[in-house]
């Protein structure tokens, strides 16, 4: 009979991409834990594995709601997350959320090294030690990207992460810049150059796009009125939206949505006249039979 002390950890993986890439993940995990793909995303009841793995390529608003999900109908269940797409604020989303490990893809040798031997001591821990809270003697903490760990001024855009959640979720509202550099413990003139530096984009045009994109989403997946959708996405003026909108994706909301509705019209007649051709071939085969 295997012990608690020798039993490989269990486990279980989420596949969560859009080419179905987990598989090839699972595979260099195989040789060391049981590793078990759900079906269908669906948690299976009564599940004892002894981590949940889930793997993004591209997060998305759906995968992302299904982690929370899964974190809180099995809470005693440690998730780690990997994905191939990385950003800041997608890390500190995944921090403020317990996720237990965030895993940046590919993984290089070290990281999972480290990983592997972060859950083997995990696994023995909540197996065999009542008191869990021992569990935060492990030391699973992710070495930096290279990518970030080579950058001199990585320490210094450190100070921002705590506020790009709080822009993630107020991006619609009046934000104040000076209130954010508060925040940060910095003036208002550190705050602009170093989330230009950061981000790529200076604070206000970072706000612009991130409405503008929501918006072209209520466009493409809404019927609500363009008044509205500017409202929606933050902007108290109709018509500033609708030149904003202009500069920002070369036409105006009502020419976007026009465009869309005719692609999506256009591939609509698609699908239905290569159903009518495969019931036409279909027919000519079964009479020529």
């Amino acid at each position: 009979m295997t012990s608690n002390l020798t039993k490989r950890p269990s486990l279980l993986w989420f596949d969560l991409t859009h080419d179905r890439s987990t598989k090839e993940l699972i595979a260099q995990f195989e040789g060391t834990c049981d590793c078990k793909l759900a079906k269908n995303s669906a948690l299976p009841i009564g599940e004892k594995a002894d981590m949940i793995c889930m793997h993004f390529d591209r997060p998305d608003t759906p995968g992302l709601r299904l982690l929370l999900e899964i974190k809180r109908s099995t809470p005693g269940i440690p998730i780690t997350m990997f994905t191939v797409q990385h950003s800041e604020e997608l890390a500190v989303w995944a921090m403020r959320s317990s996720v237990w490990e965030y895993m940046v893809l590919p993984l290089s040798l070290t990281e999972k090294s480290r990983y592997l031997t972060a859950v083997v001591q995990l696994c023995e821990l909540r197996r065999n030690v009542t008191d869990l809270r021992k569990t935060m003697l492990i030391d699973h903490s992710p070495t930096l990207p290279d990518s970030i760990r080579l950058t001199s001024g990585h320490q210094k855009h450190q100070a921002l992460s705590n506020i790009m959640l709080y822009i993630e979720q107020h991006f619609r509202d009046s934000i104040d810049q000076r209130d954010l550099a508060q925040r940060c413990g910095m003036t208002t003139f550190r705050f602009s150059r170093l989330f230009k530096e950061a981000n790529g984009l200076g604070f206000t045009d970072y706000i612009l796009n991130k409405r503008m994109n929501f918006a072209k989403e209520l466009l493409d997946n809404s019927q609500m009125p363009i008044t509205s959708i500017g409202y929606e996405a933050g902007f108290k003026d109709p018509s500033y939206f609708a030149r904003a909108f202009k500069q920002f994706a070369n036409c105006t909301p009502s020419e976007y949505r026009l465009a869309r509705q005719v692609r999506a019209t256009a591939a609509a007649q698609l699908a239905q006249d290569e159903n009518i051709t495969e019931a036409l071939e279909s027919l000519i085969e079964s009479l020529s039979g």
